[in-house]
């Protein structure tokens, strides 16, 4: 479960307050709201990356707003996809394992499986350049989702990709979804996706969060 709880967030003179949002455990809800509105903002706070100033954000019941990223149990796919180009994809997928010094055995299983998953066993040993955006975004979603987090935020993550390859990632995201469980949070501008993909619809609108019927976004 994600709720915001009167959270107020800061990033430089771009100021929210006031933020109330409640997604239960395991469902699929999309943020939508106008460029520059804070959507991916309250995607960093959540995740731990942009400063909480007032309010409370919890996952699954528990505070989390003074703990470090590696501490609240959150998968995060950033929309520019954030892959560091020296790195093959196995290392992506081991990356934060390997941070929170998992055994090498239970690294090197983790990585099958999520190769398995997102279909990328054949491009482990490949690094990111030349990769297309479909597969970058497998990558970038494979990184998210090592550690087993319970909540998954997602950044405009169909973004910059042709249809066919949309179709292919939405698929995919249910596909996660049904084998993990994972409670998610996708921000987009875009209403096919939200019709796709959402249980829930939410839209940000001057500074506010307004849970909105799912026709909306048909």
């Amino acid at each position: 479960m994600i709720q915001l709880e009167q959270l107020s967030v800061r990033a430089g003179s771009f100021h929210l307050q006031g933020l109330q949002l409640e997604v239960p455990t395991g469902q699929y809800a999309v943020l939508m709201g106008r460029t520059g509105s804070g959507k991916t903002t309250i995607l960093e706070a959540i995740c731990g990356l942009k400063r909480v100033t007032a309010g409370r954000i919890r996952l699954d019941g528990r505070e989390v707003q003074q703990l470090k990223p590696a501490e609240r149990g959150v998968g995060y796919v950033p929309q520019d996809r954030a892959l560091f180009q020296t790195l093959t994809v196995r290392e992506h997928l081991a990356f934060a394992l390997e941070i929170r010094r998992w055994p090498r055995a239970a690294i090197v299983q983790r990585v099958n499986e999520l190769a398995q998953l997102l279909g990328l066993a054949h491009l482990l040993p490949r690094k990111p350049h030349g990769l297309s955006g479909g597969e970058s975004q497998r990558v970038a979603l494979g990184r998210a989702l090592a550690a087993r987090p319970s909540i998954l935020c997602l950044d405009e993550p169909l973004s910059a990709l042709d249809d066919e390859t949309r179709e292919e990632i939405c698929a995919l995201l249910e596909s996660v979804r049904r084998a993990t469980g994972v409670t998610i949070l996708h921000v987009t501008h875009h209403r096919g996706e939200a019709a796709r993909l959402a249980d829930r619809l939410f839209q940000l609108r001057e500074g506010r969060i307004c849970e909105v019927p799912l026709t909306t976004a048909r």
